[in-house]
């Protein structure tokens, strides 16, 4: 019986990655919302905020893109229903709408009252804040990694954000943390560059093995991975 649920519970997030992916490609606001949430969710772990700031921050971003996507999604539920003006259907429409405008100025009040101090304080501060907490540098760029695999997927339309389509993201998330490791490592960092090395190829061979990636899709994640650790790390580290 467990056999048979796991498949179904792959294809549900499958299902509501896919939903969230078409809002992003199809919503130039949800794109908008996208991109500003990655900036300050980097703010945060930048300037080491604390956990209820983080807190207020996360259901803040949260609430703005559930508030898109429900804006969206009512919107394609009354085109379907109704081809003609309704002044109903504008109301629905126009509160839904409301309903975004809202959370996004509870939102922008959030971030103000978490970052205005800190957004004060010399950049050269932030970058030794960063050389001296790699774990947030690293935490960094897999998010980033994560975030441009989705945009790669939402942008060729391939696979499914779970399973399939380019680039890889097991094989991008792999040598991402690959690449950190090798920058944090200190004692013995070429045994232990070594070892991540050896573990983030086993995890692209089981992509290709599986047949879910083809060769091509895992080695653009795999590249896609290290640039993004790489860079960061040369330039913040």
């Amino acid at each position: 019986m467990s056999a048979r649920r796991t498949p179904a519970v792959l294809q549900s997030f499958n299902w509501a990655f896919e939903g969230v992916i078409h809002v992003l490609r199809t919503e130039r606001n949800m794109r908008i919302h996208f991109g500003l949430a990655t900036a300050v969710l980097i703010l945060a772990f930048s300037y080491g905020v604390t956990k209820l700031e983080l807190m207020a921050l996360l259901i803040a971003i949260s609430f703005v893109l559930i508030a898109e996507m429900v804006n969206t999604a009512i919107e394609a539920t009354i085109d379907l229903a109704t081809t003609s003006f309704d002044p109903l259907a504008k109301m629905a429409k126009d509160i839904a709408a409301g309903a975004v405008l809202i959370a996004a100025v509870n939102a922008i009040v959030i971030g103000y009252l978490v970052f205005a101090d800190r957004l004060t304080e010399p950049s050269s501060r932030l970058v030794e804040r960063l050389r001296e907490a790699p774990a947030n540098l690293t935490l960094i760029a897999l998010i980033l990694i994560v975030l441009i695999v989705i945009a790669s997927k939402a942008l060729t339309g391939r696979g499914t954000p779970l399973r399939g389509g380019l680039p890889s993201g097991h094989a991008a998330l792999a040598f991402g943390g690959w690449t950190a490791i090798t920058f944090i490592a200190e004692d013995e960092r070429v045994v232990i560059s070594f070892v991540a090395l050896i573990m983030a190829l086993l995890v692209a061979q089981t992509r290709v093995e599986s047949g879910i990636h083809t060769t091509s899709e895992v080695v653009l994640g795999a590249v896609t991975g290290t640039l993004v650790s790489m860079i960061l790390f040369q330039v913040l580290a």
